[in-house]
C-alpha cells in the first residue's frame, strides 16, 4: 500500500448521530398497536385481493402498511407533512389493480433535488382523484454506507424524517444497495434532501442512465475470505465517481459491485455491469493434517453448516475432489496435491474444508464486465476479462480501466443499452482492444455456441485464409 495516499474523507466531515438531538416524534407517537387493536383496525378501503396477502406463513407488507395507516391515523395533523391517508390510498389502488388487471402508477416528468440528475424516481398515480394521498408518490433513493453498517441513532433518524416528510414506508434495501424511501410529494424533495446532507451527512444514491450507488460484501470487516479492502475500494470508487453518480449522462445505468472473493456474497458476476471480485495469483495453501482431520471426522465439513442431520462420514472424494470443475485435485497416498494452474477459484474446496485449505497471499481483484437482467435481451453474466489485478489504494490502475470503459460505452452505446449488450453486439475482441487486454481462449465456455467471438487473422498463430469457393469445392453435396 502507498504510503503516500489517504482516503479521501467526505467534503464535510461525518457527524456523529445522536438520536435525542435530532428524534421528531415521542416513544408514545411511534408506540406500535396491540395485536387487538390492530385486528380491529380497518382501513377505509374493502381490499379483499390484498388481504389474501396477509394469509401465508411469511411477513406481509400488506400487513406492514395496515400497521403504518394505523400509526398516521393516531398522530396529530402537524405531526406529518404528507397527508394521513398515504398508506391507505396505496393499498386501495392496488387493491383497483388486481380488479383491473393493470397498473395504475405512472411516469409524470423529472423532478429531483437542485444540482442532481438522479436520485429521485417521479411517481404519479393516474387516479388522484380516486386516491388524492398519492397523486404524489416520489421514490427517493439513499447512498447506503460500504457493506451496509448501521448505527441505531442513524436509523432511528432517517425514520422519524421520512415519517414526518413521506409516507414511513422504507425498503430496506433494493437491489442497488440503497435505503429506498418510498412515497412523498415533489414539495418535500429538496427539504428532505437538505435535512439528510446537513444533520445526517447523508447523501442521495444513483437513479435514471448513470452510475448506480456501489456496493460492496462485508469485506475484511466480517469475512476471513476478504482477499482486499472491498469497503476501501468502494468507498473511494464512490467518491472518485460523484458526477457520474448524480448527474446522468451515460447510454443507460452502470453498477459496480465488489465482491471480496469468489463466493460473491453481493453476486456482482450476477448483476454488475463490472464486477470486482477478489482473487489470488499463487498456490492454494494446504495444512495436510488439518486435511486428514477432517477425513478421519475430527473437523465437521462446511464448518459444521450441515450438522442439523446426519449425513454420513465425510468423503473427501466425493465431496471436494469429484466436484472440482477442472479436477485439479488429487489425493497422493494421504496428501491432497492440488494442480494451481487448472484451478478457476471455484471456492467449493475452500469453503467444505476452510480449516484444512486456504487462498493464496499473492491476492488482488479479477475484473467482470457485462452482467444485467433480462430487459432489452436476455439475462447475462459478466465476463472475465482481466483475471489478476493488484487492488492497492487509491487504485489508478482500475480507474484507468473503468475511464476507457466508460468513454467507449458513451461513445458507442445506444440508447437504454448496458454495455453487455454493446459487448455483444460489437464483439468481445473488441472490448478488449478498447482496454488494452489480449482475448484468450479462456474467455470462450464453448466456442461453437458463442455468438459473439469472431478471430481476427494476426491473432492466430500462422494466420487464415478465407477462400469462400474453394470451400464449396471441398464440402459439395454430393448426389445419393
Amino acid at each position: 500500500m502507498s504510503k503516500e495516499f489517504k482516503p479521501p474523507g467526505p467534503k464535510v466531515p461525518q457527524k456523529e448521530i445522536n438520536y435525542q438531538e435530532l428524534r421528531i416524534y415521542t416513544d408514545e407517537e411511534l408506540q406500535n398497536p396491540s395485536d387487538e387493536e390492530l385486528k380491529n383496525f380497518k382501513i377505509k378501503y374493502d381490499i379483499p385481493r390484498c388481504e389474501q396477502l396477509e394469509s401465508g406463513p411469511w411477513p406481509s407488507f400488506v400487513a406492514d402498511l395496515k400497521l403504518e395507516a394505523y400509526r398516521r391515523r393516531k398522530l396529530a395533523d402537524d405531526r406529518m407533512l404528507i397527508p394521513r391517508e398515504v398508506c391507505e390510498d396505496l393499498l386501495g389502488v392496488l387493491e383497483l389493480s388486481f380488479e383491473h388487471g393493470e397498473c395504475h402508477w405512472k411516469h409524470g416528468g423529472i423532478v429531483g433535488v437542485s444540482g442532481y440528475g438522479g436520485g429521485v424516481i417521479g411517481r404519479y398515480c393516474d387516479l388522484p382523484d380516486q386516491f388524492p394521498a398519492i397523486a404524489h408518490f416520489h421514490t427517493i433513493r439513499v447512498n447506503q454506507p460500504a457493506s451496509k453498517f448501521y448505527k441505531t441513532d442513524f436509523l432511528r433518524a432517517m425514520a422519524d424524517l421520512w415519517e414526518f416528510r413521506g409516507s414511513g414506508i422504507l425498503n430496506m434495501h433494493g437491489s442497488t444497495g440503497d435505503i429506498i424511501f418510498l412515497g412523498t410529494t415533489t414539495e418535500q424533495l429538496e427539504p428532505i434532501f437538505q435535512e439528510m446532507a446537513h444533520h445526517l451527512s447523508q447523501d442521495i444514491g444513483g437513479s435514471g442512465s448513470n452510475l448506480r450507488t456501489p456496493s460492496c460484501c462485508l469485506g475484511k470487516a466480517r469475512c476471513e475470505f476478504a482477499l482486499y479492502d472491498t469497503q476501501e475500494m468502494c468507498y473511494e470508487m464512490t467518491m472518485h465517481y460523484q458526477d457520474e453518480l448524480h448527474r446522468p449522462g451515460f447510454p443507460y445505468k452502470f453498477k459496480m459491485k465488489f465482491d471480496g472473493c469468489p463466493n460473491g456474497c453481493v453476486a456482482s458476476i450476477a448483476r454488475a455491469d463490472m464486477s470486482v471480485i477478489g482473487t489470488w495469483r499463487d498456490n492454494i495453501r494446504i495444512d495436510q493434517e488439518a486435511v486428514q482431520a477432517y477425513i478421519a471426522g475430527e473437523i465437521p465439513p462446511n464448518a459444521g453448516a450441515f450438522a442439523g442431520r446426519n449425513w454420513g462420514k465425510f468423503d473427501i472424494q466425493k465431496e471436494v475432489i469429484d466436484l472440482c470443475p477442472t479436477k485439479c485435485m488429487w489425493m497422493e497416498g494421504n496428501k491432497l496435491r492440488i494442480d494451481d494452474k487448472n484451478c478457476v477459484r471455484c471456492m467449493h474446496c475452500i469453503n467444505t474444508m476452510p480449516r484444512a485449505l486456504r487462498p493464496g497471499t499473492d491476492t488482488g481483484v479479477m475484473l467482470l464486465f457485462g452482467a444485467k437482467a433480462p430487459i432489452l435481451e436476455g439475462a447475462q453474466m459478466s465476463v472475465l476479462t482481466i483475471p489478476f489485478m493488484e487492488a492497492e489504494p487509491p487504485y489508478d490502475n482500475i480507474k484507468a480501466i473503468v475511464d476507457k470503459v466508460f468513454e467507449w460505452w458513451m461513445d458507442n452505446g445506444k440508447n437504454r443499452e448496458r454495455l453487455g449488450e454493446l459487448i455483444q453486439r460489437m464483439g468481445l475482441p473488441k472490448f478488449c482492444e478498447v482496454i488494452g487486454v489480449p482475448v484468450m481462449p479462456q474467455m470462450v465456455w464453448k466456442p461453437r455456441e458463442n455468438p459473439y467471438i469472431f478471430w481476427k487473422e494476426e491473432d492466430v498463430p500462422g494466420g487464415f485464409k478465407r477462400d469462400i469457393n474453394d470451400f464449396r469445392t471441398r464440402h459439395t453435396r454430393k448426389e445419393v
